[in-house]
């Protein structure tokens, strides 16, 4: 979408709708500022649910931000005051892309469509396949896409696509919230790993704490709940390691260039770093990968063909989990508001050496303008 009306010359005036008091807005205003740039001016989601959106001006750049870690946001989308509680995930994507609709003019970084995409891995899914990008089978997307009413059916899907190891995701979750990463074994055993505490009453609770429940009455308990909200199902792809840890890595695509990457490495099926996976070591990894005969480019190409499915969005977050062995990888997710990354600078070759995620997206903006006179979007 182009912004025909802003003079070349006249620097972008950049508008951020997050939550103010969230460090992804203030790490980001600090990079705009850091850039020469007037300060973004911050439009609260609360704001934006009180007034029923919001409006910009034709000249301002418009950045959406995460609505997470608000409890009043939460409160209203979820439908819960409980920020830990899992369920509510389809009730949450509802509030969020009807708020997105009410959020009219400027010039967008974020396009609404493809957010909505972003956010429903079962059509996420299905683009990326579509497309060409490798990612693991799933019998819950794309043409003849199998429903998901509860155990039962996770169950029939799991022998009649011989897939004994998969991973069950609520459809609109995120942070690995509700997943469960499940395996079969012999005399009909289950084994369920996940960040899902199941209480007494039987409400579902994120936890810190990643989990393992071997009675398959509790397994089927968590995913009976969670089915209400959409489930997404993915075949478990065994991954490479990093010192005896399942390895994989967050690729930051600004513009369709990967321009930042961390190794995440776990000793659970669960690689997110709040949930005690740690940063591996990028060079051992880009070694792994020219040591198997592979190259670290074609990598990278992975995520930015992901990227390229959503060309109307600056700025995506890929996780990319690459196979044992390190020559080949396929896409685990696009995470809308996969860009936090605290002071991690740009990768070699990339264009954003030196810069943060925020920086380098800034940098994007101006060069686009710069060269066309209009802004990404």
């Amino acid at each position: 979408m182009a912004d025909v009306s802003a003079p070349v010359c006249e620097p972008p005036r950049f508008a951020v709708v997050g939550n103010p008091e969230n460090r992804r807005v203030t790490l980001f205003a600090d990079a705009v500022r850091a850039a020469g740039l007037p300060a973004p001016r911050i439009v609260a989601w609360t704001d934006v649910l009180r007034d029923g959106g919001a409006r910009f001006a034709a000249g301002e750049t418009v950045r959406i931000d995460s609505p997470g870690e608000n409890a009043d946001v939460d409160r209203r989308w979820r439908g819960t005051s409980d920020p830990t509680r899992v369920e509510g995930s389809a009730r949450w994507y509802a509030g969020f892309t009807a708020a997105l609709r009410g959020l009219r003019g400027g010039v967008r970084l974020d396009d609404p469509g493809e957010l909505a995409v972003l956010f429903d891995k079962r059509r996420c899914h299905a683009v990326l396949d579509a497309a060409g990008v490798p990612v693991p089978a799933s019998p819950t997307s794309g043409p003849g896409a199998a429903p998901v009413r509860g155990w039962d059916d996770v169950r029939a899907l799991m022998r009649e696509h011989r897939m004994p190891r998969l991973f069950v995701k609520p459809a609109h979750g995120s942070s690995a919230s509700g997943v469960l990463a499940v395996e079969s074994g012999g005399a009909g055993r289950i084994r369920a790993t996940t960040c899902v505490e199941l209480a007494p009453d039987g409400g579902l609770y994120n936890s810190l704490r990643v989990r393992r429940y071997e009675r398959e009455r509790d397994v089927a308990a968590i995913v009976d709940a969670l089915a209400p909200d959409g489930l997404h199902l993915e075949r478990w792809l065994p991954k490479a390691s990093q010192e005896g840890r399942a390895a994989d890595l967050r690729v930051v695509v600004v513009a369709g260039r990967a321009t930042h990457a961390v190794v995440r490495t776990s000793r659970s099926p669960m690689t997110n770093l709040h949930l005690g996976g740690s940063r591996g070591d990028l060079d051992a990894a880009r070694r792994a990968v020219e040591a198997a005969g592979g190259n670290w480019r074609d990598l990278l190409g992975v995520c930015e063909r992901a990227a390229a499915c959503f060309p109307r969005t600056l700025c995506v977050g890929v996780d990319l989990l690459p196979a044992i062995g390190w020559r080949r990888a396929a896409v685990g997710e696009v995470n809308a508001f996969g860009d936090l990354l605290p002071r991690l600078t740009g990768l070699p070759g990339s264009g954003a050496e030196g810069l943060d995620t925020y920086a380098a997206q800034i940098a994007a903006v101006l060069r686009d303008r710069h060269r066309t006179g209009t802004t990404h979007a």
